[in-house]
């Protein structure tokens, strides 16, 4: 008797020639959670490894013990402050897989194994000495004068979490401000973690957003690297405080009602052998892939082999670990195009066969059907986001479907789309067409995350939208009493780009820190080649604070626009319907959700009694226009005015006065 077909193909028909390789990635993963499950007795036991490597007290043999997964290495020896830094005083003990173990009795040592002291082991293998820190370390510090990380033994007190009442599954709608603790301040320098929770939060809650996507939470060597070459996988970086820290901060924004989601690196390691896993027991095959298959040539770096047991361990215990530990509330997890393909999403799928049979990296499937499975057993409501551009069908179905379990997909053609229009197109030469079909790119089941820019379109060698659109100019013309065409045209065309964006892209929305209100220039970590400068790594909160800068009328129609999105639940709503498309009045017009969008991208024609068609026959008011004055606009339009829609015989129409460069949502208020 044959398998019944999988969800996901019933629910698309086009999968229809595919439904074995789908049948046959179930069954994969079917194969993997029994073993695990035979093994382990439940997928969440197994991730419970965190608990049982790395270093822990044991209160019925009263001490420490040390667990340490180095199958090659010839032999593991502890070290620190509270051996004097010996080297073979303290070996360690090897069982029958690989698993080395020590057991330091308190009374012992309760006076030199102490929180806050040093610590690291020294690995004897094939390829010599090394002094390595922990693979399960939860605390990573770097010396100040030397540069050298140090694994660090954190014995604090229970965190108190009493007051955490939060549930993720309140907010009904996800609006994400994607954030960076370390240059979300306006010093020059790093910010922490606890001066974000009181002073970042309040202004993320007051712009509207209900959930921040932390970057960089988990420890990296390079600053630089924005986060994305982890090292030690379950420490919190020590950059921007303790882990109490970080617990401070989510449970602040908690207290506000928004969700902590972590930007999660299980994509890629640093190469490094002194701060990371690398060659930890000596080979080069103990996380990862042997020889060039554990290279990844773009971004230089060690990819996992998600085949073996160990590593499996590893990645899941990592992700209840941040769950379980930190209370955090989902993950965007990066790269997961890299991971599900031999070329890493840099070859063109043009055909289905390619998504299914050539160069696909299978066990990393069935490792991302693992870790969705796991999030959503141990959060029902977690969210969970997938970094991917290559389109991978079933991407964001769920698991017993045949898909891989995310609950959104973020939209990164969308971003790439108005980068692209801004640097090779005149503003005449816009298609409107091309607009709509890019912002509406997505099967219905595929839920989005619309954006018009994040990080990405802002670092070194790139420009946000508002510096593509002003320039050098917003050093110099931002003052509100001081006109200036380019600054009009880009504060205009940076409210609509935003508008457009997020009432068709998807299902949810997200900005990157200060992006809200046209935060110039770059981001530019320190480095050797700026002379290790923070000027461009952080964020000028005092543009718009200053009520004499135009970055004000910014900010204050990002507020009015996510609030006019959120009472009117356009992003839960389905597909927007198309209403008139006019290329030589550069004016389209759409509904979503009985909303009306109109927007007018033409640089200079204004249309008095521009009719277009509606669904619905009544009157309508204006509840967000671009043109107001209080967003810098022209105010050439009065919101005070009710439109009737008219019956000309063919269709029922609105004629309101269509002004350039403007954009307005309209609701039937009868």
């Amino acid at each position: 008797m044959s398998e019944e077909k999988p969800k996901l193909v019933k629910d698309d028909p086009w999968l229809e020639p595919s439904t074995g390789d789908i049948q046959d990635r179930l069954n994969r993963y079917r194969e993997k959670l029994n073993s695990i499950q035979t093994d382990f007795g439940s997928l969440s036991k197994m991730a419970d490894a965190y608990q049982y490597f790395g270093i822990h007290y044991d209160n019925k043999r009263k001490g420490w013990t040390y667990r340490e997964w180095a199958p090659e290495a010839n032999a593991l020896y502890l070290t620190g402050d509270f051996n004097n830094w010996e080297e073979f005083s303290h070996p360690l003990t090897k069982n029958d897989f690989g698993i080395w173990e020590i057991f330091l009795e308190e009374l012992q040592y309760k006076n030199t194994f102490t929180h806050g002291s040093k610590i690291k082991v020294l690995v004897d293998s094939k390829a010599g000495l090394a002094h390595r820190i922990p693979a399960y370390i939860t605390r990573v510090i770097q010396d100040d004068d030397t540069k050298n990380f140090s694994g660090q033994l954190w014995f604090s007190e229970a965190f108190d979490w009493s007051e955490d009442k939060f549930n993720i599954n309140e907010i009904e709608e996800f609006f994400i401000y994607e954030c960076h603790v370390g240059m979300a301040q306006e010093k020059e320098g790093v910010g922490s973690y606890r001066e974000f929770a009181d002073q970042i939060l309040p202004r993320i809650k007051s712009g509207g957003y209900n959930s921040i996507q932390m970057m960089a939470v988990q420890e990296h060597p390079y600053y630089g690297s924005f986060g994305y070459h982890v090292s030690n996988f379950f420490a919190p970086s020590s950059r921007f405080g303790t882990p109490e820290d970080l617990k401070y901060l989510i449970k602040k924004a908690h207290q506000m009602g928004i969700a902590v989601i972590i930007d999660i690196v299980h994509s890629h390691t640093v190469k490094n052998t002194v701060e990371g896993i690398n060659q930890f027991d000596g080979s080069d095959a103990q996380y990862f892939h042997p020889g060039s298959r554990g290279e990844h040539p773009q971004w230089d770096s060690k990819i996992f082999d998600y085949g073996k047991t160990e590593v499996l361990r590893f990645l899941l215990s990592n992700v209840k670990y941040w769950m379980k530990e930190f209370h955090f509330d989902g993950f965007r997890f990066d790269g997961v195009g890299s991971m599900m393909y031999y070329h890493h999403g840099t070859e063109t799928i043009d055909s289905q066969e390619k998504y299914f049979k050539q160069g696909v990296e299978w066990d990393a499937i069935t490792y991302l059907q693992l870790a969705n499975d796991l999030i959503h057993t141990l959060n029902t409501h977690a969210l969970s986001i997938a970094e991917d551009v290559t389109g991978m069908p079933g991407l964001t179905s769920p698991v017993p479907d045949g898909g891989l379990g995310f609950d959104f997909r973020l939209g990164m053609g969308i971003p790439d789309f108005w980068i692209k229009l801004l640097k090779e197109y005149k503003d005449e030469d816009w298609d409107l067409r091309a607009m709509w079909q890019v912002l509406n790119d997505r099967l219905p089941y595929v839920k989005t995350v619309a954006y018009a820019e994040s990080h990405d379109q802002a670092l070194v060698g790139d420009k946000t939208l508002a510096f593509r659109l002003m320039d050098k100019e917003m050093y110099w013309h931002m003052q509100k009493d001081d006109p200036d065409m380019v600054i009009d045209r880009g504060i205009q065309l940076h409210k609509m780009i935003r508008l457009f964006t997020i009432a068709l892209g998807g299902q949810a929305y997200m900005n990157f820190m200060g992006n809200e209100f046209g935060h110039p220039e770059w981001i530019d970590f320190p480095r050797e080649g700026n002379n290790w400068n923070y000027k461009h790594c952080r964020r000028q909160w005092s543009l718009v604070d200053n009520i004499d800068l135009k970055y004000q009328y910014l900010d204050l129609f990002d507020k009015e626009m996510i609030r006019v999105i959120k009472e009117n639940r356009i992003m839960t709503s389905l597909f927007g319907n198309q209403l008139n498309v006019d290329e030589n009045n550069k004016t389209i017009a759409f509904e979503r959700n009985n909303l009306i969008f109109l927007f007018n991208f033409h640089t200079h024609n204004s249309i008095p009694d521009y009719k277009f068609p509606v669904h619905k026959p009544g009157e309508y008011q204006i509840i967000l226009n671009s043109d107001d004055t209080r967003f810098g606009g022209h105010g050439r339009i009065d919101n005070s005015i009710h439109y009737v829609s008219k019956h000309d015989g063919e269709a029922n129409k609105l004629s309101i006065y269509n002004t350039n460069r403007t954009a307005l949502v309209l609701k039937k208020v009868v």
